[in-house]
Parts: C-alpha cells; structure tokens; sequence
C-alpha cells in the first residue's frame, strides 16, 4: 500500500510540474507574439515551457490552430487568439459561421481550461498596401463574433478587437495633437472604436519605431529608441524624446476626437528585427539597445506623456519566420529574439531590472542531422551566369533574407552565397537528397561551413502528432491524479 501510493504521488508531482515550473517574473503587462509563419514551427510544449522559463504570462496568436491552442490548457497563460484576414467576409456575412468559429475555437478550448482573453479579428485589416479588401468586412465581423459570444455565454470573460497598423491614424503637422484617422477609413474606425467602448474591449495597435527609422528619410535614428539621446520635440508644451511616445499620443489625439479619450489601449505588436535591412539598422546590438529601454519603461509604468500608467505590450516576435512575406521588407523574416530554434539573439531582461542577462533558450530541440548542402568545390566549371542563375532558383524558394547588403551574409563571395541559398532550400526540405543536387553542382556536407556572422542552420524537427500525444499524457495523467483522491478518500473512510 505504502509504495502504491508513493508511486501514484511521484507521478502526480510530474504532472503537476509540467505546469508549475516558472523562471524569474516578467514584466506584468509584457506578452509576446508567436507567429506561424515558419516552414518548421516550434513545438508547443517547448514554447510553453520558454514562456514559463522566462515568467511570460501571456502570449498572442495570429490564428487558433487546435494544435497550438490545446497546449495551453492547464497553464495559466493568457492568451491571445486571431481570425486571420481571409475568413472575415465569411464570418462577416453569415452569423451562423461566426456562430460555428466561437463554439469549435473560444467554447471548446475554455472548457479544456484554455485560459483566452481576447480574439483578435483579423490583422491589420486597413493596411493601405491591401487597397481596402477588409474595410468593408472587418466591423460586421466583429459583430458578429460578438454576438456569438453572447450567445455562448462567453462575452464577459473574452473580448473582441481588432490589431490596427499605426498607418490608421496619421497627422499634418507630425505632432501628436493633430493627430486624426484617415479619413478613407473614417467612418469604419468610428464603428469600432464606438463598439470596443460597448464592450469595454481595447483599441489594440502595433507600433514599429524601426519602421519609422526604415521609412522615413532623414529620421533622427536616436529618436527610435528609449535612452533620452534624443533630441525631443515639443508640442503644445508636451515634450517627447522618442518616437513611440509620440505615435501613441497621435493615437489618444485621434480618439479624442472621435469623442473616446479613455479608451483602453493595447499595444499588440512592438519590437525590432535583427537583419534584412540594407540600411544596417536590422542588428542584433540595435534590437537589444531598443528592448532595454522598452523594459525599463514598462517595468516605470509611466505610460506616455497623455496616458499614464502602464500599458500592457506584446513584444514582436518570439521566433524568426522564414515563410513571412518580405513585402514591407526582408527584414520582415528576422522580428525574433529568439532565432528559428530558439536560440537567445542578444541580452534582455523581460523583469525591467535591466540586467545584461540573457533569455532562457528553448529547451528539448531536436534537430535534423547535422550535415549542409553546398556548392561543390570543383565549382570552377560553372560560369557566372550559370551560379546566379542557379542562386536565384534556390533563393526563390527558400529565405535568402540575409544576403542583402548591410546583412549578416553580405561578406560571402558569389561561390559562398550560392552555399548558402543551396543549404537554405535543402534544410527547408528536410535535407532530402534530392534537394541537394541542383544540376549536380552541389554536394551534402558534415563540415560546418558557416562563416562569421553568417550562419549555416541546420533546421529542427517537428512533428505535430507529439501535440496529440501529449494531450493524451495530460487525459491520462489527469485520471491518475482523480484516481489518486478517490484511493486517497477511501483509504480514510
């Protein structure tokens, strides 16, 4: 009897610490983004387990894949979900879909214990790149979602937003006080920001000093950041010495108004990429030169100027995303701190005590063999012509990102970029032979052939049936530890 139930609380204790086990606090208003965007995603498990590690207590998706969601059951961890932009018309038109996407997405998971806080309707819907797809459907969805959480009984516990890009709002003078919504968009801004003040939801905005740093010419790079190097403005007797500070200002400017001055403010995306850029401003030292400062200011709960107090934040991204599209940039591929398998970049402190500490890596990342797809040394027979031709082929697909100008492979020669783009394409496919042929000019290596900053990956492993499996772990340790009591109880009796 004794060993029986030694055995039994052994086991329970496992279970137990799969969701006990949290590093040092975060920031309590610091979530993080984590994309999907990536040919090899991360397992759940190991994400959740990251977030534990480093005390990160929120998380926001872009979608809500079962298979992501289920594994934050039990944890505690607030999450965010997303109805991506091409399921809109549909739940926008047709009640009974949004009816449908809230009983198999939002109903089922809280069951499970899924701890879910806000559905993020779309993203970024009135881009002005997207020449107004989604102006006309965003509202009516979120409407309807809204109604199908009602329906459902949900709508007190999980809220509906929507992410807006910063462009939504613009200003003349550059100043926050004349900051007002486009006025192409104007009318459809009004209903939502009127609806999240009915439903006490946030306005949630995504807000990018780099790309302010990217975009515009002449840009006092100082003013990207939060180390008061800058050169401040003044407006109307406010002082801003950063770019942030002033772009959410516009913000509050804009809702004003619209008659909303107080309405709650999320900030869903903000961060720094770490390469892509040929301006050379995409490097790891800038990316931790930027989160310092966001750390110390959201540990000082100050806000900004027009807002204070704190703001709660979602930092972009967790990982690097080698399928995300390279529109606005390549840079758009390297928003992580963490690189693809969840490897650290540079020093952050998500506690705000600004520590030079770094993040606590990915743990349990299985990788492929370690071997490389090269340019065969006996390349000399191959003309120019023939490499870049070749280059081109690999690259297109596969995420030749960082051998633009000012990028952490921009020292390669043409022979060494032609490595790189062949092992890119061959990781990508998970090292299949075939893929390491290109008309016979490459060849499988062991040696690492990395060089400098540039790195060779090698690309991890990732299985989505380990997501069942677990879940299956979890039903059979939850029935242990419900058999576990019930001996327990009639051992007393």
């Amino acid at each position: 009897m004794p060993s029986l139930c030694y055995f039994l609380l052994t086991i329970v204790g496992m279970i137990l610490g799969n969701y006990c086990q949290y590093g040092e606090s975060a920031i309590s208003s610091l979530g993080v983004n984590w994309g999907s965007l990536a040919s090899h995603p991360m397992e759940p498990e190991i994400v959740i387990q990251m977030l534990k590690d480093n005390g990160i207590n929120k998380v926001k998706l872009f979608d809500a894949d079962s298979w992501t969601v289920d594994a934050f059951a039990g944890t505690g961890i607030e999450v965010i979900v997303g109805i991506p932009n091409d399921q809109l018309d549909k739940i926008a038109h047709k009640s009974i879909y949004a009816e449908h996407w809230v009983k198999e997405n939002i109903t089922q998971h809280l069951q499970d214990n899924v701890n879910i806080k806000y559905i993020a309707v779309g993203n970024e819907a009135f881009l002005t790149s997207y020449n107004g797809s989604f102006t006309q459907v965003t509202y009516p969805a979120m409407v309807n979602i809204q109604k199908a959480l009602e329906k459902a009984g949900h709508a007190d516990k999980v809220k509906v937003t929507t992410p807006m890009n910063a462009d939504v709002y613009e200003s003349s003078s550059n100043k926050p006080s004349d900051g007002k919504f486009r006025d192409d968009i104007f009318d459809e801004v009004k209903n939502i920001v009127s609806f999240l003040n009915d439903n006490n939801s946030p306005f949630m905005v995504n807000i990018y000093p780099f790309l302010s740093l990217y975009q515009v010419a002449g840009f006092p790079q100082n003013f990207a950041y939060f180390d008061d190097n800058a050169q401040p403005i003044s407006d109307k007797n406010v002082q801003y010495s950063n770019v942030f500070d002033a772009n959410f200002d516009t913000l509050i400017h804009a809702l004003k108004k619209l008659g909303f001055p107080d309405l709650g403010i999320l900030v869903g995306e903000v961060g720094w990429p770490t390469d892509g850029d040929e301006t050379g401003n995409a490097i790891p030292s800038n990316a931790q030169r930027f989160y310092k400062g966001l750390m110390k200011k959201m540990a000082n709960k100050k806000g900004t100027p027009l807002r204070n107090g704190p703001i709660d934040m979602y930092l972009f991204s967790l990982f690097d995303e080698d399928i995300k599209s390279i529109a606005p940039g390549n840079f758009e591929r390297h928003w992580g701190i963490f690189q693809y398998d969840g490897r650290p970049k540079f020093q952050v402190d998500f506690s705000g005590e600004g520590k030079d500490k770094w993040p606590v890596g990915a743990k349990g990342v299985k990788y492929q063999d370690r071997q490389w797809c090269v340019l065969k040394s006996s390349s000399e027979e191959w003309d120019e012509i023939d490499l870049k031709d070749i280059l081109g082929y690999a690259c297109k697909n596969a995420d030749c990102t960082s051998l633009g100008a000012n990028c952490s492979c921009m020292n390669l020669d043409l022979q060494g970029r032609v490595s790189y783009a062949f092992n890119q394409y061959f990781q990508t496919r998970d090292q299949e032979d075939e893929a390491c042929d290109f008309k016979g000019m490459a060849t499988i290596v062991k040696q690492d052939p990395s060089k400098g900053t540039c790195m060779f990956p090698i690309e991890i492993v990732w299985n989505i049936s380990d997501g069942v499996k677990l879940k299956a772990v979890n039903y059979l340790g939850g029935l242990i530890v419900s058999f576990l009591f019930m001996f327990i109880t009639l051992a007393r009796s």
